[in-house]
């Protein structure tokens, strides 16, 4: 399934949006937002590429003026194919299986056939792949030879799966409108239409990587019930015939990633930590660089002044309700901070329906820890009417890139107690240079899972007001000295110049 919403020939900027904006609020979409507002002197095309329409509502955004095309992509709905008596030629499904064995290799490269778009459109078309005897003969071939372990229909799905996205993407491509410059926010399939793009037209591509794209499938992976069958093995060291399905995703992704990091002219990252593993996953050392996000200091720090004179007893998760956020956990450390606060409440503020039988289980939770007048959902709720009245800010994720609304947290003069994942442990401890560390702690760190020190360090700085005052000012100061959202524009508007 496809729609255009908002239709161009042209634009300055093609982003290239997985999952994201408009339809998902917070993290990846409020810097896309962000940076279309703030650079109001480009144009800019979207291309939001989902799942599947279902998981996905209203446009949750008020689209900037400068955004002049937004077109929406499905890439699993069900599209009813008609099957069909289909030889295929075996000259182009060699170049499959030659693609498919590279996917399994530890030097990646997509055969130079396939990076030309036409060769999905002429050479085999989506349905040669779904029903042609050739594709039967291809994937019969190399289960037998990969996986005869593991039951066929697993394999076969996995397989059309992995590879089908890929004729879709090539169809998007097509039809794009002309830019300067295609700009993705992360690897995945976000990269690689990127990547396809970019072949197509000679297009330069940059890429901003907020998260580790391959890192955090990889954890989806581990907690994916469509893998039931498989789970148990997940949770200890891999047997030799390596959860085959598994590894057939996490290889796909892997090198994929290695494409975006090849093409684009730049790779970009948002803290050192991150630089460093894009390193370790293929990007060229020479090619990345670190630009932090930026918040509006005006707008945050003005809602210093709504703050009561005496810090709340409230602690504040801003966050969808998912398994990464692990909500689970910040449920039980207020059970246990409760017994040293008793009115201490905890707010989760975010959508509750992207992992609907996640977000059920943490209710049962709180029911089954008595806490129904301690934990709250909120929702959605604007940020600014939240942070004044919030005592601490929370993450408790097992993976993070850089958390914007850690810095929109300090600018409003709230400290943080957080897990250690991302860029976190460095936004609260500092580690940009030797002046960021001089400024002391913003908060404080904990590993991930650790409910009992979570719950130690909400109390400690609810209950302490000199700890929590301190911790205030080197929040204050660190985001006012490292994170405003001038340089941070400023830095990009200067690369998109460069480029364009």
């Amino acid at each position: 399934m496809s729609k255009i919403i908002l239709k161009s020939k042209q634009v300055d900027i093609i982003l290239m949006a997985e999952g994201t904006y408009p339809y998902v609020r917070g993290g990846v979409s409020s810097w896309l937002h962000q940076l279309m507002v703030g650079l109001k002197e480009f144009t800019f095309g979207i291309v939001f590429i989902g799942s599947k329409a279902e998981d996905y509502g209203e446009v949750l955004y008020e689209l900037p003026k400068n955004l002049k095309h937004l077109e929406v992509h499905y890439l699993f709905d069900e599209k009813k194919h008609i099957p069909k008596k289909i030889e295929g030629d075996k000259k182009s499904f060699q170049i499959i299986r030659e693609f498919y064995q590279n996917i399994n290799s530890s030097e990646f490269n997509i055969p130079k056939q396939m990076q030309n778009i036409n060769f999905f459109r002429k050479n085999i078309s989506i349905d040669d792949f779904l029903y042609s005897k050739e594709s039967w003969r291809f994937m019969s071939e190399i289960y037998k030879k990969n996986s005869p372990d593991i039951p066929f229909i697993d394999y076969f799905w996995t397989l059309r799966n992995i590879h089908t996205p890929i004729w879709k993407l090539s169809s998007i491509v097509k039809k794009l409108p002309k830019s300067k410059l295609i700009h993705s926010p992360s690897t995945g399939y976000a990269g690689f239409l990127a990547y396809l793009s970019s072949n197509n037209s000679n297009t330069p591509f940059i890429l901003t990587e907020h998260g580790i794209y391959t890192r955090e499938r990889k954890i989806d992976l581990l907690s994916a019930k469509w893998i039931s069958y498989l789970a148990p093995a997940l949770l200890e060291e891999e047997p030799k015939e390596l959860n085959y399905i598994k590894k057939m995703w996490v290889n796909f992704f892997e090198k994929i990633g290695h494409l975006s990091y090849d093409k684009a002219k730049l790779v970009i990252s948002l803290y050192p930590g991150a630089r460093d593993i894009q390193i370790e996953y293929g990007a060229k050392r020479e090619k990345t660089i670190v630009i932090p996000n930026g918040v509006d200091m005006v707008r945050f720090n003005s809602l210093i002044a709504k703050r009561d004179i005496k810090t709340p007893k409230v602690v504040t998760l801003i966050g969808r309700v998912v398994s990464i956020k692990d909500i689970k956990t910040f449920i039980r450390a207020i059970a246990i901070a409760k017994k040293s606060i008793p009115e201490i409440e905890g707010w989760v503020v975010g959508a509750t329906d992207e992992e609907k039988e996640y977000a059920s289980e943490c209710n049962s939770l709180v029911k089954s820890l008595n806490l129904e007048k301690n934990i709250s959902f909120l929702g959605f709720q604007k940020i600014d009417d939240i942070l004044p009245k919030s005592g601490l800010l929370t993450l408790t994720s097992i993976s993070e890139g850089m958390p914007l609304v850690i810095l929109e947290g300090f600018a409003s003069g709230l400290p943080c107690i957080s897990t250690d994942v991302g860029s976190c442990k460095d936004l609260i401890f500092g580690a940009l240079d030797k002046d960021d560390i001089k400024i002391g702690k913003a908060g404080e760190i904990t590993t991930i899972a650790d409910e009992v020190a979570l719950a130690k360090n909400y109390v400690l700085f609810l209950n302490d007001d000199k700890l929590w005052k301190k911790a205030q000012k080197s929040a204050l100061l660190r985001v006012k000295n490292y994170y405003q959202e001038d340089l941070f524009l400023q830095t990009y508007k200067n690369l998109y110049k460069k480029f364009i």
